[in-house]
């Protein structure tokens, strides 16, 4: 496989990053989709209690490794573990955001928005079948653009990614070949292309090379300055991406319902829904090997469902609703618990 970056996001989330860990600081690691949202609650939440939150963004797949054998206190995924793998490794999942994944594209002349795709043209392009630029079904999808002769170059993520599983989904829900060929999970054989380690690499990747289209998380298009391509919904409307779009597409999930909130938001109905949005999900043990850092992991998220929405609407991220917010602390104070069965989370009053 080749690797066009290493460029995993390990740097520890900032509010840990200028001094050693402590005792009372929190560990995790995973999602590379949730980590910038993560950072920034991290230093605000160091600004108001003094308490950091050491987090790695390594990938959903190596974080969920990571809390299966106790490394961290806990581990972010956006790809949901089934209700037998959560039992399994005694492990409970929440969510706390929803954002949305958009193709990346470096083509010459074209700006962002300017691109229009459907899913079954995407799914061509990321099995090699559509090689240029101004092939026949691109043409007829952007009438009105001026596609260059100039071959694709596709970049994938090479490590196992959240990112990559909500994209393969959507990508397996409007494509019969690349549900039978490709298939939908972390990590997959990629037909075509060039891989990458993390977001924040994919994003550097179709940067630097002229031709590329690649997948990332929201906020990476933002950091960066990509050029997004819009994406034709099941309601037939090409839409772009943007909190409104990502919340559409989330607004008649029924969290609760799901086990383990395990809510997969690719091709939802709705004109105004984006197609590839997902959640981003909380893995933590049901009974902590360190009940206290166990404890510290949880009213931080309880403090960034409280205060972290304005942040992560800045940052596109879609904030949980009050009902799911509630439901999840419930959950919390009904299954986390120490070794004597204390919990561990007292509900509000």
């Amino acid at each position: 496989m080749k690797t066009l970056h290493k460029l995993v996001a390990a740097g520890v989330v900032a509010a840990a990053a200028t001094a050693p860990a402590v005792a009372a600081d929190i560990s995790g690691a995973g999602s590379t989709f949730a980590y910038p949202i993560y950072s920034r609650w991290a230093e605000a939440y160091k600004k108001e209690t003094g308490i950091g939150v050491n987090y790695q963004a390594i990938g959903s797949s190596d974080g969920i490794t990571q809390i299966q054998n106790k490394e961290v206190t806990f581990a972010a995924s956006d790809m949901p573990l089934s209700v037998v793998g959560l039992d399994t490794d005694g492990l409970l999942q929440f969510p706390t955001l929803t954002a949305g994944v958009v193709p990346v594209v470096n083509i010459d002349g074209v700006k962002p928005g300017d691109l229009v795709l459907d899913g079954p043209t995407l799914a061509k392009i990321f099995l090699g079948e559509i090689k240029s630029w101004n092939d026949a079904a691109l043409r007829k999808l952007n009438p009105s653009v001026k596609l260059p002769s100039q071959a694709i170059r596709v970049v994938y993520r090479s490590d196992g990614s959240g990112t990559t599983f909500v994209f393969t989904n959507y990508l397996g829900k409007v494509s019969a070949d690349w549900r039978s060929k490709v298939g939908s999970t972390t990590a997959v054989e990629w037909p075509v292309g060039i891989g990458a380690s993390g977001n924040e690499g994919a994003a550097r990747g179709v940067a630097g090379m002229k031709g590329a289209i690649g997948y990332v998380e929201y906020a990476y298009v933002k950091q960066n300055k990509l050029t997004y391509a819009r994406l034709m919904n099941k309601g037939g409307k090409a839409v772009a991406p943007t909190i409104e779009s990502f919340s559409a597409a989330a607004t008649r999930a029924n969290w609760e319902g799901a086990p383990g909130f395990g809510v997969i938001l690719t091709n939802e109905a709705g004109a105004a829904s984006w197609p590839i949005a997902g959640a981003t999900f909380i893995l933590i043990h049901k009974q902590p090997g360190d009940p206290a850092a166990a404890g510290a992991a949880l009213k931080f998220f309880n403090w960034a469902y409280a205060k972290g929405g304005h942040m992560a609407q800045e940052l596109d991220y879609v904030p949980m609703p009050a009902n799911v917010v509630s439901a999840v602390q419930r959950l919390w104070a009904a299954q986390i618990k120490d070794a004597s069965g204390k919990p561990l989370f007292v509900l509000p009053k």
